[in-house]
């Protein structure tokens, strides 16, 4: 009876790890909303942000900011699932040697991911919050120049 009693013991504590390990590798499934096209037409020019899923662990996406017919702002995303956590990293082109920047994943809720760095100069934060109407509400923030800096940016989905 002991031995039985042991066993179900082992077999409800690999259940539950199981469970946690599934949680835990379907973090990138937060963000399954980011996937498609937005874009923000601004008085400066068009804003635009590309998602598309890479492969069960990797999400990837564009940003281009275009005056008239000029690209003034190219950015390269990455959004990877790494162990237990969700790594949003940026590349731009002309900034920090083209090298990627990563941000961790802060906070998150069913509608809002929100990402850090710290030691980065600017942004420290990123976060991208599903709006209304098909809207995407994206957040950068952080000290720039000493001073406390953010700016916000509202895209509506176009495919």
């Amino acid at each position: 009876m002991k031995t039985t009693a042991s066993f179900l013991s082992i077999l409800l504590l690999a259940s539950s790890c199981q469970k946690n390990d599934s949680i835990e590798k379907d973090q990138i499934k937060k963000a399954d909303w980011l996937i498609g096209n937005w874009q923000v037409k601004t008085n400066t020019g068009i804003l635009s942000e590309n998602w598309e899923k890479v492969n069960d662990s990797t999400f990837k996406a564009e940003s281009l900011f275009i005056k008239d017919k000029d690209t003034i702002h190219k950015e390269s995303i990455f959004l990877q699932q790494k162990e237990d956590t969700l790594v949003y990293s940026t590349t731009i082109k002309g900034q920090n040697n083209d090298k990627p920047i990563h941000f961790q994943l802060k906070e998150d809720t069913e509608n809002e991911l929100i990402f850090e760095n710290l030691k980065n100069d600017y942004p420290q934060k990123i976060s991208y919050k599903k709006g209304l109407n098909n809207s995407l509400i994206t957040y950068i923030s952080g000290l720039q120049l000493k001073k406390e800096t953010s700016e916000k940016y509202i895209l509506v989905k176009t495919k």
